[in-house]
């Protein structure tokens, strides 16, 4: 992939504001939230490419059999045309790459990781009536088809292959270490899938600290969302920081403290004490 440029700041501007606004809606649309990330990262995505991914999604709809009967069979044919016929699947390298974390990216290339190709069979499945649903696994997203009593799994990351009660035990146990909890099979939130990827874009940016430019719009985009972890504001700080933005940086940092100050006075204090170093950078 070329390297992503980022939109303009006037562009940006009006991303966020269209992101918090769906974030915020009463049913947030995945594909819109997804694509919108895209957008973020990738400058040259304008509005005639998110239509485009949009009837991309539209088309492969289409191409599904009108109601196959019921989870197992929704998931076979899920599998035959997108894993099957269409060529969607992962591989190791893609951890690796940016571009499997971009929707738009995802459905030209047809790689990604597992939660972005399990996007793309939930929004695939969803338009065409299937009783779809995200499954957050430990360690590596899955999409469910049915409800509790008759809930039959599938693996976008290999192809859409429907998994048994043991392949979903080896997934978790190969994450965890663990056996699986009832609770892990429930249907994810979009919100949570959300913050999901963008954790995904935070940890790729992490291990490239050349790239936190990447890692600020995650955690800028994670704290759009009605619910997010306190601590992305620290670590958003830090990011300003990290970048030679010192003041800004500074200013956070003690925003955050008086937050944890309410509950950990010495955690505050510490963090005060990373704010005045990060002003003392300015002498």
């Amino acid at each position: 992939m070329r390297p992503p440029f980022p939109p303009s700041p006037e562009r940006s501007a009006e991303l966020r504001r269209r992101f918090a606004e769906e974030a915020r809606s009463e049913r947030p649309d995945l594909s819109t939230l997804c694509l919108l990330v895209g957008a973020e990262a990738d400058g040259e995505l304008d509005e005639t490419g998110l239509d485009a991914a949009q009837v991309e999604l539209d088309r492969l709809a289409g191409l599904l059999p009108y109601r196959p009967g019921g989870p197992r069979a929704w998931a076979v044919a899920l599998r035959e045309l997108l894993g099957e016929r269409m060529g969607f699947h992962g591989t190791p390298a893609d951890y690796q790459r940016l571009e499997s974390s971009l929707l738009h990216e995802v459905l030209a290339r047809r790689r990604g990781l597992p939660i972005l190709l399990s996007v793309v069979w939930l929004e695939v499945a969803r338009r065409a009536g299937a009783p779809v649903y995200g499954v957050a696994l430990p360690g590596h997203f899955v999409v469910g088809f049915g409800p509790d009593e008759g809930q039959v799994l599938a693996d976008p990351f290999d192809g859409g292959r429907v998994l048994t009660g043991a392949d979903a035990e080896l997934l978790v146990a190969g994450a965890t270490g663990a056996g699986i909890d009832p609770s892990m099979l429930r249907p994810a939130d979009p919100l949570d899938v959300v913050l999901r990827i963008l954790n995904n874009v935070r940890a790729w940016a992490a291990a490239r600290p050349e790239r936190s430019d990447v890692a600020l719009w995650a955690v800028e985009l994670s704290l759009l969302l009605p619910s997010h972890p306190a601590r992305l504001r620290y670590e958003r700080a830090q990011l300003l920081v990290r970048r030679g933005e010192f003041v800004a940086g500074a200013v956070e940092l003690e925003a955050y403290a008086e937050v944890v100050s309410a509950v950990d006075e010495g955690a505050g204090e510490r963090v005060r004490g990373e704010a005045l170093a990060a002003r003392a950078m300015l002498n």
